[in-house]
């Protein structure tokens, strides 16, 4: 149930923020408009403002929206009014309009992510867990529990790490992007001056690399916790071994343990009864642990029945009010940066089509950051606004973009699209979003045309009668695809827990 009002609350913010651009510049440019509807369908609630012409409405499908304006390609127009109509207004003043949806989104993730700035969030210190055996990190000298101080591109000066996030932002650009990542780095102690530099050589991380295992590949998994044992299952093989929540994870057989991922890495490679070496209230002893080996996806892994890790130390990042606007301005850009290039290198073949989010990951998503804290569903927000206003700018005929493409060949040509020109374009676009949600995983075409169809824009319409945020949602989210399982602010706390679990 919370992951459908998490899902249904954010559609409703985003598309009211999206049709509510539309509105505000048509309104702003002389416009009349003569209906705002959030969601498609039969309105279940409908209203007026005092002397405004305008009908507000709530549809009973949450999946999209319009603002309808006066056009005379719409039907007759008084000619007294003619003035106010849509078609009449100068070419800026239609390209304002159009564009105004998806600014609102990118606006508001902006505002979204500096009100999380100015709160303050917990996040994980930037103490490095082990690196991954023959990763980047491991050779490029890491061995785990080093603090990272400063980072930066190489070449560039370097800057203050504030948390683990600041650091897996800058490897994922890093990755993406082809460029190595110089680190200042010293010992656990926060108040310790770092004591050398090294360069992870992400250039020679290839595109298709930025996946969901970008950071197995990089060998930075996670922050630095210490190797403890956690709840336990009832009957578990950690229980049948004599292990108890709080045993502290010294050795396993010869191999030194340094750190919660390692001994997590450690336990599902194991095989056998090997002995462990534990301190329990001060005392060292040795117990013989005897993983449970289960197949998991034709690969035998063990499992010990037990919560292993301690939770991550935390450090509270907060910024001043102009701090935290230019952050939140900083972090939409590079999302929508990123998520250009995400779908620029699925275009070409160079990134994998998983990267891609139907509307079950983002509900999914929804209800996973509702139930983890207001600040997470902030940053879940402002992540699906981000990706909204990047993909409804796109130069596809039936999003905001494509009628901006429209307005381009006006402004260029001194005509406009014509009908038979615009049909086609139309039918183009279709044929687009369609292929994109097949490969977003949905059945070919029946959720597109049930939701969308119906409502989109005719041959000689306005373009902005109907917003196509439904067939946004409804094909993929790039951003979502690769952003959200690398943005650790938004998902670090899900992480924790699901991770740090060796499930019985």
């Amino acid at each position: 149930m919370l992951t459908l009002v998490a899902f249904v609350v954010a559609l409703g913010i985003l598309i009211a923020v999206h049709e509510y651009g539309h509105y505000r510049v048509a309104v702003a440019c002389g416009i009349k408009v003569l209906k705002f509807s959030v969601g498609f369908g039969k309105p279940i609630y409908t209203w007026r403002l005092k002397n405004s012409p305008t009908e507000f409405s709530i549809g009973m499908l949450p999946l999209g929206g319009y603002v309808k304006m006066l056009d005379e390609r719409e039907g007759p127009v008084d000619p007294a009014e003619r003035h106010l109509a849509f078609n009449t207004q100068p070419l800026r003043s239609r390209a304002a309009v159009v564009a105004a949806g998806p600014a609102a989104n990118l606006l508001l993730a902006i505002v979204l992510y500096a009100i999380v700035n100015w709160s303050g969030l917990q996040e994980p210190e930037p103490v490095l867990a082990s690196p991954v055996a023959g990763s980047i990190a491991e050779r490029a000298g890491l061995r785990g529990g080093e603090r990272v101080q400063q980072a930066a591109f190489d070449g560039e000066p370097l800057e203050d790490t504030r948390s683990f996030e600041d650091l897996r932002w800058l490897l994922t650009q890093g990755a993406l992007n082809g460029r190595d990542v110089r680190l200042a780095i010293g010992g656990p102690d926060a108040a310790a001056a770092a004591s050398r530099e090294l360069v992870l050589p992400l250039g020679q991380l290839q595109a298709a690399d930025a996946d969901a295992q970008l950071f197995r590949k990089i060998g930075i998994t996670g922050p630095w916790t210490q190797p403890v044992i956690g709840e336990l299952m009832a009957g578990g093989a950690a229980e049948k071994s004599g292990l108890r929540s709080g045993d502290l994870v010294l050795r396993i057989g010869s191999l030194a343990i340094v750190d919660g991922p390692q001994l997590r890495e450690t336990i599902r490679a194991s095989s056998g009864t090997q002995t462990w070496r534990i301190v329990r209230a001060g005392q060292a002893m040795d117990l013989p642990v005897t993983p449970e080996i289960r197949q998991e996806a034709g690969r035998s892994i063990a499992r010990i029945g037990a919560y292993v890790g301690a939770p991550p130390a935390m450090v509270t990042v907060r910024y001043g009010p102009l701090d935290g606007l230019w952050q939140g301005a900083v972090r939409t850009w590079q999302v929508s940066a990123l998520t250009l290039k995400m779908m620029g290198k699925m275009v070409i073949g160079e990134a994998s089509l998983k990267n891609l989010s139907g509307p079950l990951t983002i509900a999914d998503y929804a209800g996973k950051s509702a139930s983890i804290g207001w600040t997470a569903y902030l940053l879940f927000l402002a992540l699906i606004s981000v990706s909204l206003g990047v993909l409804n700018l796109l130069p596809l005929p039936v999003l905001d973009g494509g009628h901006l493409m429209y307005y381009l060949w006006e402004a260029i040509t001194g005509k406009s699209v014509s009908d038979a020109w615009m049909d086609r374009l139309q039918r183009g676009g279709v044929a687009i979003l369609r292929e994109a949600q097949n490969a977003a995983g949905l059945e070919p075409g029946k959720a597109l045309q049930r939701c969308a169809w119906p409502f989109w824009p005719q041959p000689g319409g306005n373009g902005v009668k109907t917003t196509p945020l439904c067939v946004a949602l409804l094909t993929q989210t790039p951003g979502l695809g690769v952003v959200a399982r690398l943005d650790w602010r938004c998902f670090h706390h899900v992480r924790t827990r699901i991770n740090s679990v060796n499930r019985p």
